[in-house]
């Protein structure tokens, strides 16, 4: 599979959801609405719930409407400026009693414009929003999805590393993507028919700009994007995944803020600086293996890593399981009534649980040991906890 055939896959599977809900039936726990007259999830069986984070820690979480007036929007000619939204997950204290309304997964609104059906709305999280931080100064993650995806595509992983201690903040990338806005005006991607290498590359420098305006927010001066959140300045990462990750090291390479950015299977567009990058990477795939040419794009890459780097392997995965797609395909029960001649390419043969727990583990012991000065054996070489993950390089 080429690089572009790669991440162009990826797009085009973010709409089937909505086969996926339709095909699901009875397994997948889904009845039309008697009033609306639309797919939601049966009260009578348990709804998809995103897998409890590792670490026993509150957490809360907000989403902020972020406005770049100095930049025009590169999507859009008639758009005097760049409008973002993001969630923010962060260490909170506990709350008591059942005060505090849960965090949705996704509105209805978004959920009908990506997967043609509200149902995915449905999908439970455990977190409660608008919650008070806990004291203290908090490391900040700053996490982009795949290409098409919705910001909610990271919501596991975020909710983990929240809980590890961590202020996580995931973008919408806005024309790349659904994004509903508080007013409710809902946007839809505008160039996610315009794939091509030329324009993935635009597309990894415009979010690396997009998560440095997000850094400013997040470490701006006076009373912060939540009250009484305080983030350490000095311990910033960046993370995504598909085009994302590739966008978080892009960031890194053009932000001195970042000291760590971690990839998850996304192909590099944006070449990086001549005389390299010598801060800590992470790069996490699946089926990178010898002579594939999205293991040429990596080896191409790599060579001008020259700071602390990992390049970890998960064989049995596909691309799509190092995002909530994955273990929520797997909830539904519909993984086997995928077209199947994409499947293995984004889904593998792994269960989605197990590459969620791998890439909750080897993403968080990245964090841990180049922002909080944490050490991890986990990525000094193979492991028995995780014998699935293969030390490339």
């Amino acid at each position: 599979m080429s690089t572009t055939s790669r991440w162009r896959t990826a797009v085009l599977l973010a709409a089937p959801i909505a086969v996926l809900v339709s095909l699901a039936g009875p397994q997948a726990a889904l009845a039309a609405s008697p009033t609306a007259g639309t797919l939601s999830l049966s009260a009578a069986t348990e709804v998809p719930q995103v897998p409890a984070p590792t670490t026993r820690r509150a957490i809360g979480a907000t989403s902020v409407h972020l406005v770049d007036k100095a930049r025009h929007d590169p999507w859009r000619a008639d758009a005097a400026s760049r409008e973002l939204m993001a969630t923010l997950w962060y260490p909170a204290q506990p709350a008591r009693g059942e005060h505090g309304e849960q965090l949705p997964y996704v509105s209805p609104e978004v959920s009908s414009a990506l997967f043609g059906t509200p149902a995915v709305s449905e999908v439970r999280t455990g977190v409660k929003a608008r919650t008070v931080p806990a004291p203290g100064r908090h490391p900040v993650v700053v996490l982009s999805p795949g290409y098409g995806y919705s910001r909610t595509s990271l919501t596991a992983l975020a909710e983990d590393l929240a809980a590890r201690g961590y202020v996580v903040a995931a973008l919408d990338h806005t024309y790349e993507t659904v994004v509903q806005f508080p007013d409710g005006r809902v946007e839809t991607c505008l160039i996610c028919d315009q794939v091509d290498d030329q324009r993935a590359a635009e597309v990894t420098r415009s979010r690396a700009k997009d998560i440095s305006f997000l850094i400013d927010k997040l470490t701006a001066p006076g009373p912060g994007l939540v009250r009484g959140l305080q983030v350490d300045r000095s311990r910033i990462g960046a993370a995504g995944h598909s085009i994302g990750g590739a966008s978080a090291v892009e960031a890194m390479s053009e932000d001195r803020r970042i000291r760590a950015a971690a990839n998850l299977d996304g192909d590099f567009f944006a070449p990086l600086p001549a005389d390299g990058l010598a801060r800590p990477v992470l790069l996490l795939g699946a089926q990178r293996h010898a002579g594939t040419p999205a293991t040429a794009n990596w080896d191409e890459t790599w060579q001008h890593l020259t700071g602390w780097k990992r390049w970890l392997d998960l064989p049995e995965a596909g691309h799509l399981s190092f995002c909530d797609m994955h273990w929520l395909v797997d909830s539904l029960g519909v993984r086997d009534q995928l077209p199947p001649d994409t499947t293995p390419a984004q889904y593998g043969t792994i269960k989605g649980d197990r590459a969620l727990a791998a890439t909750r583990a080897y993403l968080g012991a990245f964090f841990d040991r180049h922002l909080l000065n944490r050490p991890n054996r986990l990525l000094d070489g193979p492991s028995a906890a995780f014998p699935e993950v293969r030390f490339a390089k």
